[in-house]
């Protein structure tokens, strides 16, 4: 859901540039709306970019993750 949260903010916003602080409200698969702390997430994500799957790296790319 984080991923999609990610996703939802960039096609919004053009960037992933999240302030720490950011909750983003996103709507989950039982239809319920769910508020995810998106720049703590973010943050996280970069800072363990070292131990993330070759492949969650290629998604984050993908939506404008800047890793440093």
């Amino acid at each position: 859901m984080n991923y999609a949260a990610a996703k939802q903010f960039y096609e919004r916003e053009g960037h992933l540039r999240v302030p720490r602080k950011h909750v983003e409200r996103i709507v989950g698969e039982d239809h319920e709306v769910r508020e995810l702390r998106l720049g703590a997430w973010i943050g996280n994500q970069r800072s363990r970019a070292a131990t993330l799957s070759p492949e969650r790296v290629e998604q984050l790319s993908a939506i404008g993750m800047r890793w440093s």
